[in-house]
């Protein structure tokens, strides 16, 4: 892991009020750059809604959030510039090749037309699809899909990436490809990256970093290790539940559970 020498995502009494529900509520949030930072939480914490501010698809009711030293109020412009999402919903065109999806991907970066072939090789080397670059990506395994996805969000070089539930529906062996390859990109790239995830294996696994939010605020923020020593216990699905606190009190939509279930399925 890189030593941090600055901040890479900070925000400042980060607020969405939806009617009278408030959904994020004052956070205040520190990420270094150069390491995988976890964002926990049971469905209806505010993780999504925090993702969407950060990545200026959502304006916040108030605050202000810095991402890659660009603000999502006065430069969103310039975040979505530096930045990269991988989110739950697919991505990626099954009646395209994977060559085809990242140079669809290359324009809309607005990659320079002289570097996109190399920019294209290289992500696919990067995510060891190269010999698959040719094939349409309706006969792409889930994992397959999903290190495409993450091809796609790379093209550009970005310092900071985001990532929804980067592993939900696929199997044991190509959860841990995604994770080696998650791990290669900070390590070759110094890239941040944010993720949410319900898996605690994957957190306590891939990240340096976790903040567990509930009824959308932030609850702890630690290492693994910190937190299982603060929560007294060796198991993070034990750290998981001291932190967020009473589950029934936390509101999954149909909407919520039908995304994750559909989102499972097509990576399965």
């Amino acid at each position: 892991m890189p030593e941090p020498t600055d901040i890479a995502i900070s925000t400042e009494n980060l607020t969405r009020v939806f009617g009278s529900l408030v959904a994020v509520q004052s956070l205040n949030l520190k990420v270094p750059s150069g390491t995988i930072f976890g964002l926990l939480g049971p469905n209806g914490a505010g993780k999504s809604t925090t993702i969407k501010m950060l990545t200026t698809m959502l304006p916040p009711t108030s605050g202000n959030a810095v991402v890659a030293g660009r603000s999502i109020l006065g430069d969103a412009v310039g975040v979505r510039r530096s930045m990269g999402y991988v989110s739950q919903m697919l991505s990626a065109d099954g009646a395209l090749t994977g060559w085809e999806n990242l140079l669809l991907f290359a324009r809309m970066y607005g990659v320079p037309r002289k570097e996109r072939r190399m920019r294209i090789e290289d992500a696919l080397r990067f995510m060891g699809l190269s010999e698959f670059g040719s094939h349409l990506v309706n006969s792409y395994s889930g994992g397959m899909i999903r290190r495409l996805e993450i091809a796609q969000s790379m093209l550009h070089r970005p310092s900071v990436m985001f990532l929804d539930e980067p592993t939900i529906g696929l199997d044991p062996v190509a959860r841990h490809l995604v994770w080696e390859k998650l791990r290669e990109l900070r390590a070759s790239f110094g890239t941040t990256i944010l993720l949410t995830t319900h898996d605690m294996e994957e957190a306590e696994e891939l990240c340096d970093l976790i903040a567990i939010m509930n009824a959308g605020k932030i609850a702890v923020t630690g290492t693994p290790v910190e937190l299982k020593q603060k929560a007294g216990t060796d198991s993070m699905d034990a750290v998981f539940i001291h932190f967020a606190g009473d589950m029934s009190d936390t509101t999954a939509t149909y909407s919520d559970i039908a995304q994750t279930r559909r989102t499972a399925s097509r990576m399965g």
